[in-house]
């Protein structure tokens, strides 16, 4: 018997439970050399002591995470003048029409950070990144470098460890929400949806204009970024709303049109 007939008898005859459990170890021993290196990087290490600041500084608060889906241009952003906000990847884009920039700033994809870096280094807030783009980033005092993994589903509930990426970069902000201590969180602009189709994760360079997220030039023509994995979000998604409400928070949905159904919905409006 081949290993690939093997492999296939044994996911027939075993629980899947075990074959979780096998998968599961599997993960964590070819992590290990990357969590090692992770615990023991100074780089690391500065942004484990500092972001302990974050933790529970707003108990009892709310939050919005703004997508950067074309809902965007239907939604009235002055009305977060005054909010708490976590910024996604090329939301900065917006700041000088809005006025004002986001609370805090996460990124933690590689193409997004390679190509944006110098833009992303120059953005005077809490700035919230993957330690893998120490690359491209220079070490900051609003700069904290995050170690996350596309492996090893899980909602981490203290940020200065390992955080899943789930797909999506907006998982890791309810994440960094969770360990802020913030008790209300609210999307708006996660349209869950792209005209742009093809096999998830694949990388690809944009032809012209951007018609997946609120401004034209986000991924615009030679951008290089890759399609999305949307079912890998959801069950990130829904890992994050058991987490939430067995803590006695909630995740609002306040997208305007959005496609995602993870969430409770709540009209934009009527939140302020």
């Amino acid at each position: 018997m081949n290993m690939e007939k093997f492999k296939d008898t044994f996911k027939r005859i075993m629980p899947e439970t075990v074959v979780n459990h096998i998968r599961n170890e599997k993960d964590v021993l070819e992590r290990l050399p990357q969590d090692l290196e992770a615990a023991t990087d100074p780089i690391r290490r500065d942004s484990i002591r500092n972001i302990k600041k974050f933790h529970n500084a707003h108990i009892g608060e709310r939050c919005f995470v703004i997508g950067n889906g074309p809902s965007l241009q239907k939604t009235d952003m002055t009305k977060l003048h005054d909010e708490y906000t976590f910024g996604l990847n090329r939301i900065y884009l917006m700041f000088k029409e809005l006025g004002f920039s986001t609370s805090f700033f996460v990124s933690i994809n590689d193409l997004v950070i390679e190509q944006s870096a110098a833009e992303i280094q120059a953005l005077d807030i809490p700035k919230f990144v993957s330690w893998r783009s120490r690359k491209w980033l220079t070490p900051q005092d609003d700069l904290f470098f995050l170690y996350t993994s596309y492996t090893g589903p899980k909602f981490a509930k203290n940020a200065a460890g390992r955080l899943w990426e789930g797909a999506t970069v907006t998982y890791v902000a309810l994440q960094l929400a969770f360990y802020f201590g913030f008790s209300e969180v609210i999307l708006i602009g996660v349209d869950h949806s792209f005209t742009t189709k093809g096999e998830p994760n694949t990388t690809i360079t944009s032809e012209g204009d951007d018609p997946n997220h609120f401004n034209p030039k986000y991924f615009g023509k030679g951008f290089r970024w890759q399609l999305p994995d949307l079912e890998t979000s959801e069950n990130a998604y829904r890992m994050a709303r058991r987490v939430f409400e067995a803590d006695g928070r909630i995740v609002l949905d306040a997208t305007i049109g959005g496609n995602l159904t993870v969430f409770p919905k709540v009209d934009y409006g009527s939140l302020f």
